[in-house]
């Protein structure tokens, strides 16, 4: 028996107009008010003192809570600080949000898009779940206020949690709308990173959007045989397409691109992996950010060793490259790059 949900009553993708009409409250000033104190942490109509009380009791009669989602479980890394929730979503799904804090005590919100995945990349734990749904703008919203109300404010938003973020593009053009709102949370968009595993049609349509948050691309490795090994998504639009693709939205964009790789022992950390991503780079405004490989003890790869890094690093600078090794977070918690999906479902 296939078992059926109600589409819960979302507000936190609303804007005050929108606010009003879904409220159905006379005067427009309120959905201002309103959505200010969404924006602010407000989790019950009775936080939102401002308001006359006897509103508030009728809209907290409607709406019990402002969210559809719940947290399930909360993780927290004692060694640096980084926290995972696992949240419910109003069917019962489960996905995974990331709060990373680096060594100056900046928060970045890690946020999912989907539940699940459907790219199937093989180093990753999320790919192993399958795709199970999109996630709606307003369930991508709230992850960012459950981390809030639990961590404090992050500085940064990254779509680099469960899913493809390009595959569900008007839900989070619509979340980013939210997060920047002047109005708002007042979160600048240069502080907000789209990563994708390289779907071109996403990447063109963000270009012609000029959405203007920054663009990352795991691309692993510039061999088209490895990637496609390693990345099913390469099958379909390979590394010629891809960089055909960035060499479109830098045009239209005049932005640099962080090229994301996680690195796999004896597989993309030989120095002919090397020089084939020095090759494939030119003509590109990027940084590369190397990611040694997350632990996932179902998947069959090694973290490679410093000295596999090191070399690699060095030739990628003796060609003027710009490259930063990432730092290990969120692994105490299995919150790092690749290791979301850890969940049972309920």
């Amino acid at each position: 028996m296939i078992e059926t949900y109600n589409v819960p009553h979302a507000l936190v993708h609303l804007f005050p107009s929108e606010l009003v009409n879904e409220l159905r409250i006379d005067m427009s000033f309120r959905g201002k008010q309103i959505f200010k104190w969404i924006s602010i942490g407000a989790q019950s109509f009775h936080d939102m003192t401002d308001l006359p009380a006897s509103l508030r009791q009728s809209l907290a009669e409607r709406f019990p809570s402002l969210y559809t989602s719940t947290v399930a479980n909360t993780f927290i890394d004692k060694q640096d600080g980084s926290a995972k929730l696992q949240i419910k979503l109003y069917d019962g799904t489960l996905i995974e949000s990331v709060l990373l804090v680096d060594t100056q005590g900046r928060k970045t919100a890690c946020l999912s898009t989907q539940a699940g995945c459907g790219m199937h990349c093989a180093f990753c734990k999320t790919g192993t779940l399958g795709f199970l749904r999109n996630l709606e703008s307003y369930e991508i919203i709230e992850q960012y206020y459950h981390l809030m109300n639990n961590f404090g404010k992050p500085n940064n938003i990254v779509f680099m949690g469960m899913g493809e973020p390009l595959l569900n593009l008007p839900n989070v053009i619509k979340a980013i709308s939210i997060f920047t709102a002047h109005d708002g949370l007042q979160i600048s968009k240069r502080k907000i990173t789209i990563s994708t595993c390289g779907i071109v049609p996403g990447i063109l349509e963000l270009a012609e959007q000029h959405i203007d948050v920054r663009l990352a691309v795991s691309l692993t490795v510039a061999d088209d045989t490895i990637r496609s090994q390693l990345m099913p998504i390469n099958q379909t639009w390979n590394l010629y397409t891809l960089k055909q693709a960035l060499l479109t939205y830098q045009e239209k964009t005049g932005e640099r691109i962080t090229l994301e790789l996680p690195m796999l022992s004896g597989i993309n950390t030989t120095p002919e992996c090397a020089y084939k991503l020095v090759a494939w780079i030119k003509g590109l405004q990027v940084q590369v950010n190397l990611i040694a490989w997350n632990h996932v003890d179902e998947l069959p790869y090694k973290t490679p060793s410093s000295k596999e890094l090191t070399d690699f690093i060095t030739i990628l600078k003796q060609h003027n490259i710009n490259v930063v090794q990432r730092a290990k977070r969120g692994r105490g918690i299995n919150g790092a790059c690749g290791q979301l999906g850890r969940i049972k479902q309920e």
